[in-house]
């Protein structure tokens, strides 16, 4: 059987959508040319609405499970997936499990990393709404919070800024400054300071690409592309995407 070539990025490389359970009854031989070994995300409906879903490493086995499991009689169609590798199966499984609320499953999706955002959301409508209450009673905006003592650090050249200067205020949300390079298959780590340098290897550059060029031997380096920083857990982007 034909199967999609893979392609960078790609996760499903086939699927079949909405078929009668009777297929699995009728043509076992057929539809387990389809599934047999194959391991991806299932879901199964009653009518129009989805009622189950779930992840397995032999779909053929499992899908003839739940015709006789607690499930059986509860549903009438199925859908399959077939997923390139099965490293973020789970979490596959938990997204849609999240989103769509399935009535046959008992348990509800969680994931690995991922960072919930409703405390940082909180936080920052407080925050804005604490400004706009101090101009409109006091005239003026609102203070910033105190801020820890920071080390003195060298001083740049007068009127030069880092290069990621503009950025600050995005770099302060971050969870983590820290930033990654990788050249000629090995890791390098940086960080973003708070004034917007990046400290390397025990030295300290004004830009991103300065840093990349000493990673590089003194080659030219665009360092907005080849640095990444974490823009939440597990997510590792270009450093250009805070020009976005």
């Amino acid at each position: 059987m034909r199967r999609s070539g893979t392609r960078k990025g790609q996760l499903v490389c086939q699927h079949l959508e909405r078929v009668s359970y009777r297929i699995l009854e009728e043509h076992r031989e057929i539809i387990q040319e389809f599934v047999r070994k194959r391991h991806g995300v299932y879901a199964l409906y009653r009518g129009e609405r989805l009622y189950y879903v779930g992840l397995a490493r032999n779909l053929s086995a499992r899908l003839k499970q739940h015709l006789r499991d607690r499930h059986a009689g509860t549903w009438d169609r199925f859908s399959v997936y077939f997923t390139i590798g099965d490293e973020r199966l789970k979490e596959m499984e938990s997204l849609i499990l999240r989103i769509g609320k399935p009535s046959g499953n008992r348990m509800q999706g969680g994931f690995l990393k991922s960072e919930n955002l409703r405390d940082v959301l909180r936080r920052e409508i407080r925050r804005k709404q604490r400004r706009e209450l101090d101009e409109l009673i006091e005239g003026r905006r609102g203070r910033r919070p105190p801020q820890p003592a920071r080390p003195r650090r060298p001083r740049l050249r007068e009127g030069r800024k880092p290069a990621l200067h503009p950025y600050l205020a995005k770099i302060a949300k971050l969870k983590t400054r820290e930033i990654r390079m990788t050249y000629k298959g090995q890791l390098h780590k940086g960080r973003i300071l708070r004034d917007g340098r990046i400290r390397s290897k025990g030295r300290t550059y004004a830009s991103p690409s300065l840093a990349g060029k000493a990673v590089k031997r003194g080659l030219s380096c665009n360092g907005s592309y080849w640095w990444k920083y974490q823009r939440s857990p597990g997510e590792w982007v270009r450093l250009e995407e805070m020009r976005k």
